[in-house]
């Protein structure tokens, strides 16, 4: 058994403490696991050990949570992230399980905003929603269920043109047409929704005669 003679708080981060065992400094510890200690009490290689551990499933916690404080995350994202701070694989397992239980880390909630806050900023289509949320690390079934959710491709893919097109001043049609339908397809839109779009798009453009214009330059 070892005798605890001091417990200060850290310099650097007032929210751990060091503490000092038989008048020598032992380890630090976050103010949450050390809530219960006190100076004059005796501690056995067991009890300390398990505070070491309660310690460091806690600073996991806390670097994961300020992870999540600036969006949401996708699990495979706060993993990554802890294993950055070569987190032990058991603890970093613990804190995904506990963040999950809580319900600040969702796979089926983040796919969602991630896809609303696209269709609302960035239109995307499916292909490429696709590819983005894959990338985040969600299962097939989550990314799935997830787009099936989704706005219809053609109206997304006409608010992305609209905003793009503002950049098309002047083009003839063909121009117009290649270039709108590349950046559409960039987004990840598939063909058959940008050859409408593109005809839409260019009829509110030139709604006065826009059309006819369009006709005899596709005209053999």
């Amino acid at each position: 058994m070892r005798k605890i003679t001091a417990i200060e708080a850290q310099k650097k981060n007032p929210n751990r403490v060091n503490i000092y065992l038989d008048d020598q400094f032992a380890f630090g510890l976050s103010r949450i696991v050390a809530a219960w200690l006190q100076t004059g009490q005796f501690i056995s290689a067991e009890k300390i050990a398990t505070l070491q551990s309660q310690d460091s499933r806690e600073l996991a916690l806390q670097k994961a949570l300020h992870f999540l404080s600036y969006r949401a995350r996708s699990v495979e994202e706060v993993r990554k992230n802890l294993e950055k701070h070569e987190i032990p694989d058991p603890v970093i397992q613990d804190t995904l399980t506990r963040l999950q239980s809580s319900g600040l880390l969702n796979d089926h909630e983040f796919a969602q905003s991630w896809v609303e806050n696209r269709s609302t900023f960035r239109p995307r289509g499916r292909r490429a929603l696709r590819m983005e949320l894959r990338f985040k690390g969600l299962a097939e079934d989550v990314i799935e269920s997830t787009l099936d959710e989704m706005s219809d491709e053609e109206s997304l893919a006409l608010q992305a043109a609209r905003k793009y097109m503002r950049k098309l001043d002047t083009l003839p049609w063909l121009d117009f047409r290649n270039k709108l339908g590349g950046f559409l397809s960039r987004r990840g839109f598939p063909y058959e929704v940008i050859a409408t779009v593109t005809k839409q798009a260019w009829a509110e453009k030139y709604p006065t005669g826009g059309q006819s214009h369009l006709d005899e330059e596709e005209e053999p």
